[in-house]
């Protein structure tokens, strides 16, 4: 599945690297794109393996908000 995640407070760069890196270590997580500059993160995953919400809580946990 393939998502697009509205997220507020990412200002560089290593804004998107730190979220790509963190979505990283989610089993089940196929692929990541951080972009800070139109504030949104793309993730394509395994339903079976993670869910939307999981994907949600590291991107929180790191420090920025998801719409």
């Amino acid at each position: 599945m393939k998502k697009t995640l509205k997220v507020k407070g990412m200002h560089c760069k290593s804004c998107d690297i730190l979220v790509e890196d963190s979505l990283s270590d989610l089993e089940g997580l196929q692929n990541s794109k951080s972009n800070h500059q139109e504030d949104f993160v793309e993730v394509e995953f395994d339903e079976s393996k993670v869910n939307i919400d999981q994907i949600k809580k590291v991107i929180i946990d790191e420090g920025y908000e998801v719409e």
